[in-house]
């Protein structure tokens, strides 16, 4: 049986019958619909539901987005990830279209159903690890990404991605210097404790950087603290934190419980008590 958040019409951004894409709160509950529409995706293949009792279309939809193509894990043949063109209509008047998306490659976080739990909590672990890289799901991701670079340019391409979905991983040998001109946007809620490490980890390297910290302390801001204490345990890891620059936006309303302070659905609902922060490496 379907859930109410699956949804659209029960838990969607329905209010936002116009998209101003000049508007940080607009673009951010588009971007977090997708991504709940790759959800909604994997959702409607583990409960067989096709045709009119599918439920995820209405969250690409409704925004004039279309779904060209899933991207599917080799392994278990759960969709973890859509890309989506936007069309709108030749009607369409909007001032701000310059600052739409051609194309969003938008990835899910985990689910926690029979069908791919053991999956997603796998490539969680891979995570955790420093071994999300090596496996077939990353692949497949990455070359999606690649081929649309390749084919479409950099400059309309969105990606956008929930939990697990939102895992970044370098190849370089120096991943900082390498993603250094990046600035993504990331949405945090101080409740989530897988998440809200980000902005203590910004705010100490701001601090260093005030203080003209040495060559040390400021190698030291390069990692997360909990990566500092794996290294002390002899365990090798990539910084999970490492983002040299990132608008951050933390979600100051409070939140019931950690699933709601983690979930997708906060990221759309009006009347947030936001507070922004940009940091340039």
């Amino acid at each position: 049986m379907a859930s109410e958040r699956e949804s659209f019409d029960l838990s969607g951004p329905l209010h936002l019958t116009h998209v101003d894409w000049d508007n940080p709160y607009h673009r951010k509950s588009v971007a977090a619909s997708l991504v709940q529409g790759v959800y909604v995706l994997e959702k409607d293949r583990q409960e067989r539901r096709e045709g009119p009792d599918a439920l995820a279309s209405p969250w690409w939809v409704f925004f004039n987005f279309q779904l060209i193509r899933k991207l599917v894990d080799d392994v278990d043949s759960s969709i973890f990830g859509a890309i989506y063109e936007f069309k709108p209509p030749p009607t369409y008047c909007n001032d701000t279209l310059h600052r739409s998306p051609r194309y969003v490659i938008a990835f899910r976080g985990t689910i926690t159903k029979a069908d791919s739990v053991s999956r997603d909590i796998e490539l969680d672990m891979h995570f955790v690890r420093n071994g999300l890289h090596q496996t077939s799901r990353y692949e497949i991701a990455i070359q999606a990404v690649r081929n649309m670079i390749a084919t479409f340019g950099d400059s309309d391409i969105w990606l956008a991605g929930h939990s697990l979905g939102s895992a970044k991983k370098s190849l370089s040998s120096d991943p900082f210097a390498a993603i250094s001109a990046w600035v993504p946007c990331l949405f945090v809620n101080p409740s989530d404790h897988i998440c809200s490490e980000y902005v203590g980890y910004f705010e100490h390297r701001k601090k260093m950087e005030e203080i003209g910290a040495g060559s040390i302390e400021r190698l030291a801001t390069q990692n997360s603290l909990g990566c500092l204490l794996m290294g002390a345990f002899g365990k090798e890891s990539e910084p999970i934190h490492l983002i040299p620059s990132a608008s951050v936006t933390v979600n100051l309303t409070p939140s019931r419980d950690f699933k709601e302070a983690h979930g997708i659905h906060q990221w759309w609902k009006p009347h947030l008590h936001l507070q922004s922060k940009l940091y340039k490496y």
